[in-house]
């Protein structure tokens, strides 16, 4: 009854170097996921089977992650996952939204059959059942439904997302950007269910109101005059909106409390596999609270952290809270810590490189230090 649509991340991603070599949905997390395997996972656990993602720039990485979307587990004869392309400005021009690129695409909104649509964000990790979601919309007969999520870290957390203002019936008043001044916030999720025909409504109403407008933007001006109501939450929720949230995304789970909120097994996360031999931990080595991907060498020590499929960390090396992507080598007698390391990087040369817990550093890609 729903196609699915997987928005890229619009511009209040900000500040995250890791995004010159990739989208944000592309980006690698817990070592072995991408963060775009969670909404489409999302969906085709929900029985979505007609998904269409939306790439603004830097494609290779998702096109060759999504590949046919077979992966996923989605409906091999009615099913499919097509990926749209947009070129309606630079990175950060404030022209590149998503509503510009709903208008570029119109032509495949309108072809699509079924009756809603759900949308959907590339930059949150979060399992929800879109079914319940859809279905919850339906029975209460409103015009458009939010997903949301209430914390009580809003002063030092999603400073980059979006606030709903509710009334005592979960309508939506307003939406507003997270200025960090209350603690207790009801964040969107970046999440909405609506008639398609409502969708293509807003698309036209926003692009004549201004050329900068995003969905949520033509969503807001709509408050008054539509029924807009909220839908809370509950479970993990992070969304990657700087290097510091990723940073944290990744930690966090390393509380296998947390983990349990978002790893389910009736819900499975699919992914792309990557077949290769076992980790294997030589005499001498320490590991204590990480996860550790397949194929990895595990010479030295290993503290509170997430290491990426086919690295090496030889003898003597020490890794503290750092998260490191794929096919990294830190060298011997290198101690690296609060550290965001990007893939094919290399630390051999530097016997120390310590960034502060609060303000973790990076290391590019392909790099050699």
């Amino acid at each position: 009854r729903a196609f699915g649509i997987v928005n890229f991340a619009g511009n209040n991603i900000q500040g995250n170097p890791m995004q010159a070599y990739r989208p944000t949905g592309a980006i690698s997390f817990l070592g072995r996921y991408r963060v775009i395997d969670f909404p489409i996972s999302n969906m085709s656990n929900s029985g979505i089977d007609s998904i269409q993602v939306y790439i603004r720039r830097k494609p290779r990485s998702l096109v060759e992650h999504l590949g046919t979307g077979r992966h996923y587990n989605i409906n091999s004869k009615r099913g499919n996952l097509n990926l749209l392309f947009c070129e309606n400005g630079d990175e950060n021009s404030i022209y590149s939204t998503d509503l510009a690129a709903y208008v570029e695409n119109l032509d495949a909104i309108e072809e699509m059959s079924e009756e809603y649509v759900v949308i959907v964000p590339s930059y949150m990790v979060y399992t929800a059942d879109y079914e319940e979601f859809l279905q919850n919309h339906i029975e209460s007969g409103a015009d458009i439904t939010l997903m949301y999520q209430n914390v009580d870290n809003a002063k030092d957390h999603f400073l980059n997302c979006q606030v709903l203002n509710l009334n005592k019936q979960k309508g939506v008043l307003s939406l507003e950007p997270n200025h960090g001044n209350v603690k207790n916030r009801n964040i969107f999720m970046d999440t909405y269910v609506m008639k398609k025909e409502i969708f293509l409504d807003l698309i036209d109403k926003g692009r004549k109101l201004s050329s900068v407008y995003t969905l949520a933007d033509a969503l807001n001006e709509s408050c008054g005059e539509m029924d807009i109501r909220g839908v809370s939450h509950r479970g993990y929720f992070a969304a990657m909106t700087d290097l510091k949230s990723y940073f944290d995304a990744n930690e966090e789970l390393l509380d296998r409390r947390k983990a349990r909120e978002l790893f389910h097994e009736e819900w499975t996360v699919y992914t792309r596999t990557n077949d290769s031999c076992p980790t294997q931990y030589f005499e001498g080595s320490n590991v204590k609270s990480s996860v550790i991907s397949n194929g990895c060498l595990i010479e030295g020590t290993v503290e509170n952290s997430i290491i990426g499929r086919g690295c090496e960390i030889r003898k003597g090396a020490v890794v503290r809270n750092c998260v490191v992507n794929a096919d990294v080598v830190i060298g011997k007698d290198v101690h690296v810590e609060n550290m965001v390391i990007d893939k094919h990087a290399k630390l051999i040369h530097s016997n120390q490189i310590i960034a502060e817990p609060e303000k973790p550093g990076y290391i590019r890609r392909g790099d050699k230090l």
